[in-house]
This record gives C-alpha cells, structure tokens and sequence, in this order.
C-alpha cells in the first residue's frame, strides 16, 4: 500500500481560498476506531454524506478539521506541512487498521493564512504553524470513508485543553467567515465519551446508561432551541456532565464546530444511538442545502 510519505504530491497546492457558496458545518461522533473500517450504520452514514455533498455540488476547496485527538497546552497550531502524515495514534486493533493510509495534501500557503488571519480569543495572538502532527484517526478515520479519493486538502487545528470551553466557541465564531471561502469545518469527537464505563456486551446502538442519554438529549435539546452557546457550560449542567466527560477531549470539537454554525441554521442529524453504552455517535450537519 502507498503510504503518505511516499505518495507524490499534488500537481497544485492550494495557494488561496476563493469565495464560494456558504459550506456547511460538520459533527461528526467517531467512536471506536474501527469504524473506519467495519461495515457497519456509522461507517455508511459518512461515506452517503460525502456523496451527497459532492452530488450536490458543494465539494470543498479545503477541509479544516479539529479533532478530538490532538491537544496542545495552551495554545492554537494548525497543521502547515504539504504532505501530512496518516497518524495511527491507538494500540490494540488489527494490523488492517495501522494499514490504513490516508494521504491527502495539505495546504502551507493557506495555513500560514489562516494562522495570521485568526487569533486567540483571549489576548489576540496569531495560531501557530506545525510541521510535525499530520492526520490523525479523529480526522482520517471519518474523512476517508467521505472523500475516499484524498484529493481534497486538508488541515487541522488543534485544541488548547488548559483553556476554558468558552474560548473554544470564541475561535469557532471566527471560523464562520471560512464557509464562504470553501471551507468545510468537521469537528470529530462524541458527544458523550466515557471509554472507562465501556460495556461492550451490549449490542444496541439504543442501549446507554441513563446519565448517558440525559446528557445526550440536553445536547439535541440546545441544538433543537438554536442555543448553541450555551454548549460551552456544559459542565455546570450536573454531575451527567462530568460520567459522560470525564475528559472532556472529545466535546471541545463541537465547540468549534457550533461557533461556526450562523444564527437561524438548524441541524440534520444523521447518526444518534451509542457505542458500547458510553460513547455517543449523535452527529449533525448544520447548513446543508436541501
């Protein structure tokens, strides 16, 4: 198999964003790794939405992902390298799934852009480039069964974790302007993820413990009412919060991905139920042309 390394580069970086039709806001529950490669609802359920941006003409001129699983200290980094590498950042599943490549390009010019253009929430500093983390499983597992053909751009952002949720939300107002510019925004984390009480006896996508769902459905219930700010306090909601967050990695996503949906859009939700009792796979789009 061709591994990103060794994959020849595209004729073409992408060197600017041009103005485009409004893109939509994607979250995405990504679950257990190997839903990048299983047959299985998840798995069809990404793979349909891709096809259906593409049908419907609103194939992105660049992928801006924030993952649930690269964390940085304090500070913003996007990915600034041309040729990012396929990360395989877990342990104990099939040797298929470290096969797993996937080598789309970056984007140097637009990310040096992008890190000047955007700026803390707190005190205003421009992001950082990096030139070390590539794609990891947050990111490639779901974007491979969407655009198999890597052909589209992508970068990521990281996620300061030190700072508060609501700066999260901050810098994801700012992405907004991104969707006119043919930015696809995918923030890939789960709305619930507590892998300690992982019960994988059950097989139902309805089964869940009740703090679970409770906290699940006050999730649907601030997307339903348009208050999508007020998904930053999540840990002041009640002890739900912290069982189904005992870090809370895998929320921040949908920070950045709420912050960029604008006033009146209303989600599609596409995937809901549970992974093993604990890991909600609740996805939506918000402003997807009908």
């Amino acid at each position: 198999m061709t591994s990103a390394s060794s994959s020849p580069l595209p004729h073409s970086l992408l060197e600017r964003l041009q103005p485009s039709p409004r893109m939509p806001v994607l979250f995405l529950g990504h679950g257990s790794p190997m839903n990048a490669i299983e047959d299985n609802a998840w798995r069809d359920s990404w793979q349909a939405l891709g096809r259906e941006l593409l049908a419907k003409g609103m194939r992105p001129q660049l992928i801006l992902c924030i993952s649930a699983h690269w964390l940085t200290e304090s500070d913003w980094a996007l990915t600034g390298m041309a040729r990012p590498r396929t990360i395989h950042d877990f342990g104990g599943f099939p040797q298929e799934l470290f096969a797993q490549q996937y080598p789309a390009p970056g984007a140097p010019a637009v990310a040096k852009a992008l890190a000047a253009e955007l700026h803390a929430p707190a005190d205003g500093s421009a992001l950082r480039l990096d030139e070390h983390w590539g794609l990891d499983h947050g990111s490639w597992s779901v974007l491979k069964p969407m655009f198999p053909e890597a052909d589209i751009p992508v970068i990521q952002l990281s996620i300061p974790y030190a700072l508060a949720p609501r700066r999260h939300f901050e810098l994801g107002r700012q992405l907004q302007a991104l969707r006119e510019r043919g930015v696809l925004i995918v923030g890939s984390g789960n709305v619930v993820h507590n892998l300690r009480a992982i019960r994988r006896d059950l097989e139902s996508s309805h089964q869940a413990y009740d703090w679970a769902q409770q906290f699940d459905a006050e999730v649907q219930q601030r997307w339903d009412g348009g208050n999508l700010a007020d998904l930053a306090n999540f840990l002041d909601w009640g002890p739900q919060a912290r069982l189904s967050h005992p870090t809370h990695d895998h929320y921040l996503p949908l920070l950045y991905a709420a912050g960029a949906v604008h006033e009146g859009e209303a989600p599609r939700v596409f995937n809901d139920g549970f992974q093993y009792g604990s890991l909600s796979m609740r996805s939506a789009t918000w402003g997807m042309p009908g």
